[in-house]
């Protein structure tokens, strides 16, 4: 009966401690998942339209030689000229359909939809 009483009283704070640990590490490989990347390459943004969960981030990497920058069209982000293997994150955290142009380059589109 001791032998009993005294593994319950190891093994539940085990168990519990493990649970704990499996969640967290669940929990920041979520978070790790919804890092997006877009490649801006050959005056382009790759993918041109791209679909993330709220609370993602998107990193927007330009690997041309010329500047570009990284625009919402109601405001809502705008990056500084991003030179070659220069990057801009953003993180959405608002559900909706963001329209994105580079300001030097508006011809270049993306839309990104956050459910």
């Amino acid at each position: 009966m001791l032998k009993t009483n005294f593994r319950r009283a190891v093994m539940i704070p085990v168990g519990v401690s493990l649970l704990i640990a499996t969640s967290l590490f669940e929990s920041s490989v979520a978070q790790a998942q919804q890092a997006t990347a877009v490649v801006i390459k050959n005056f382009m943004f790759t993918p041109m339209s791209l679909t993330v969960k709220a609370g993602s981030t998107v990193t927007w990497k330009n690997l041309d030689g010329e500047p570009h920058t990284v625009v919402e069209a109601n405001g809502v982000f705008h990056s500084s000229a991003l030179d070659q293997n220069d990057s801009y994150a953003f993180k959405f955290d608002k559900p909706g359909v963001y329209k994105i142009f580079c300001g030097i380059h508006p011809y270049m589109k993306q839309t990104i939809t956050v459910q």
